[in-house]
């Protein structure tokens, strides 16, 4: 009785194994950093562009605003003991309304910046996810993963799609007229 205990289970681990094996065989996971594959499309470079020029014109806003609050703080200070207490109470005041005006800007800014970013990436992301599918659909993969997002430590460079992608997007752009906006 126990021989044949002993084969029934030897059998089954096997088996088993056989069937991981089989089953980790046909497993296909690929790697794509959607990130990069952004940065290096033309599309791309393009938006980045786009959204470095709206930066600057923020930013210079920004910075002639500040310098003007810079000048306001050193007058406010040098007058400090020579203004009445509420005259210098009160230009204290519109300092601190100014200035809580800059900062409120500056969250503006940084939301119309973060919004635009999503809008012009979208559309690039929509098509990647695209190209991804028939990848995934045409050369058998089970899987494929953000590299940035699934945790993913390291991976062969065999498995990652990365430069792929990039290839395909750019040339799905070309022979497509152009990049639409």
């Amino acid at each position: 009785m126990r021989s044949s205990s002993f084969f029934i289970i030897a059998l089954a681990s096997v088996l088993l194994t056989g069937v991981a094996t089989t089953a980790q065989a046909q497993l296909k996971i690929g790697v794509v950093d959607l990130q990069r594959a952004i940065n290096e499309t033309e599309d791309g470079r393009q938006a980045q562009k786009r959204l470095k020029k709206l930066f600057d014109e923020r930013q210079k806003s920004l910075d002639s605003k500040q310098q003007s609050l810079k000048a306001q703080k050193e007058s406010l200070e040098r007058q400090q003991g020579v203004l009445a207490e509420d005259a210098f109470r009160k230009k204290a005041e519109k300092f601190q309304q100014d200035l809580m005006e800059l900062q409120n800007e500056y969250m503006q800014y940084q939301q119309e910046l973060s919004q635009k970013e999503s809008e012009l990436t979208q559309k690039i992301l929509e098509k990647m996810q695209q190209i991804l599918r028939r990848i995934g659909q045409s050369e058998g993969y089970t899987l494929i993963m953000e590299a940035n997002e699934g945790g993913v430590v390291w991976v062969p460079s065999n498995l990652d799609l990365t430069d792929v992608l990039i290839q395909r997007y750019n040339r799905q752009t070309k022979q497509g007229g152009g990049k639409k906006k």
